[in-house]
């Protein structure tokens, strides 16, 4: 793995960032990999006041949507080439396997290269005339967008919002959380490569670690910022939105979840069991959409959770550059207190530990923030356990009889954002799946993803629409052309 990057990219320009330092710590040994210079606010308004003359510049502006492409393109081949050193890099900021760390680069490829070729085979719409004129509608860039993205998915989260807002013909003004800058800034020096490669103003990307108090705040609130894309906490979306609404702004946010998985009577144990650890105990729970509630019916319940807690019990906990690791750490030592409190608090509310409940004993584990698979059981689900995203290795088993009162507890949360159907019975799949209120829904499977596939959620879950072809158009706006046809003045021509 090459050097762990301390610079920041301002304006397009790489330099040593003004504000305060940061450091940033491998989760699986505590040790320190680099310490950085975050950007100030006033690197943040440099940076926008450089991206909108980047967006307007006519190198960029100009540029036909097939000739956009190949800048994702080569960004993708790029992305491709560099996947070990990326998944390398985010398996010591974030504590993940490499397993899913290379997978993850790859995906931000993958997104890349499908907006690439979404770009060149977009269309404008001619829409129906009514009257004497030909209408046609078009699409423009925004000219700079804010993209704010959380610590647990860093490249896959960026390329969710760079490839959309560059094929768009936007800037872009990146702020990485603050626990995992190192991936992201890897993946700028990518982009500025592919962009000086083309001949193109690097000024279209700066790469802006810091805190969300200071660098996050200076980009939703910069009046040359005119949209965000923010993953985070639901909190600090629904602050980012009511800024974005006085600014009249458009926002996408995709938020929080307590996703509800569901076991009916006709599953197929084997493949229920499997995906109902891997929706949840992957990436150390630490994923918006993982299935932190889980539902069983009560003629399967006894047989179910034995089972599953003999087979959590054996997951192998571990740094994420073993290959036999299957739980990493968690991202840092402050979140895995956050998830021990949660188990407290479980605990006070009646909960019993089924396995799990602690951090692992012994030397390797010592220095590290690991905290061992949890399966918690005996909650109603209006305790707080069952209500709040605990986003760590903890889940809650609960039993269900009829189904119409399962869906009432399924959706008897603020979140909508996932759900998962484990059962052999594709008619009750279907009518499940329409009543329950998730943006996504897996069925006999979980946490698979599509770039073509849209991402949204429902409730405090989030706003707006992420992936899919009409990831482009989200950073867009729409303008109508009219062409008079007639050869008779309007009626006050004279």
């Amino acid at each position: 793995m090459s050097q762990h990057p301390t610079e920041i990219l301002v304006a397009g320009q790489w330099r040593r960032g003004s504000g305060a330092p940061l450091d940033t710590v491998d989760p699986a040994t505590g040790q320190l990999l680099a310490t950085l210079h975050t950007a100030s606010a006033e690197e943040v308004d440099e940076s926008a006041q450089a991206a909108a003359a980047a967006a307007a510049d006519p190198a960029w502006r100009e540029l036909l949507p097939h000739q956009r492409a190949r800048l994702l393109y080569r960004i993708a081949e790029l992305t491709e080439e560099a996947a070990d050193d990326l998944a390398a890099t985010q398996t010591a900021d974030t504590g993940k396997t490499l397993t899913e760390t290379k997978a993850l680069a790859l995906s931000a490829a993958g997104t890349f290269r499908y907006l690439a070729a979404t770009l060149e085979t977009a269309e404008e719409a001619l829409t129906p005339s009514r009257g004497p004129y030909v209408t046609m509608s078009v699409h423009e860039p925004i000219g700079v967008v804010g993209a704010i993205n959380p610590w647990n998915s860093p490249v896959a989260s960026d390329a969710q919002k760079l490839a959309p807002a560059l094929a768009a013909g936007n800037a872009v003004l990146l702020k990485p959380a603050a626990w995992t800058p190192l991936v992201s800034l890897k993946l700028g020096r990518i982009i500025t490569r592919a962009l000086t490669e083309l001949g193109l103003p690097t000024a279209l990307l700066s790469v802006l670690p810091g805190s969300g108090r200071v660098v996050g705040d200076a980009v939703v609130r910069h009046p040359l910022v005119g949209r965000i894309g923010f993953t985070g906490g639901t909190e600090t979306g629904r602050s980012i939105a009511e800024i974005a609404a006085r600014k009249l702004i458009p926002a996408s946010l995709e938020l929080g979840g307590k996703s509800p998985t569901i076991v009916r009577a006709d599953a197929d144990v084997e493949q229920a069991l499997s995906g109902v650890m891997f929706g949840i105990f992957s990436s150390s729970g630490q994923s918006c959409i993982a299935g932190s509630r889980l539902f069983v019916h009560a003629s399967l319940y006894e047989s179910f959770v034995g089972e599953l807690v003999s087979r959590v019990g054996k997951l192998r906990v571990g740094p994420g550059t073993d290959p036999d690791t299957q739980v990493g750490p968690l991202v840092h030592a402050k979140h895995r207190d956050s998830v021990a409190d949660y188990v407290d608090l479980a605990r006070s509310e009646g909960a019993e530990v089924l396995c799990g409940g602690a951090a692992p004993e012994g030397a390797a584990y010592e220095n590290g923030a690991y905290y061992l698979p949890t399966v918690l059981a005996g909650l109603p689900n209006d305790s707080r356990t069952c209500q709040e995203e605990i986003f760590g290795p903890v889940l809650v088993v609960l039993p269900y009889d009829d189904e119409d009162d399962l869906v009432r507890q399924a959706n008897d949360s603020v979140y909508g954002l996932a759900c998962g159907i484990w059962t052999r019975d594709h008619r009750a799949a279907w009518n499940l799946a329409r009543r329950i209120d998730a943006g996504t829904v897996w069925i006999n499977t979980y946490k698979q993803f599509s770039a073509s596939t849209p991402f949204s959620g429902m409730k405090d879950s989030g706003l707006g629409t992420e992936k899919g072809r009409d990831a482009i158009r989200a950073y867009q706006r729409q303008k109508s052309l009219y062409w008079g046809t007639s050869e008779t003045p309007l009626p006050w021509a004279n």
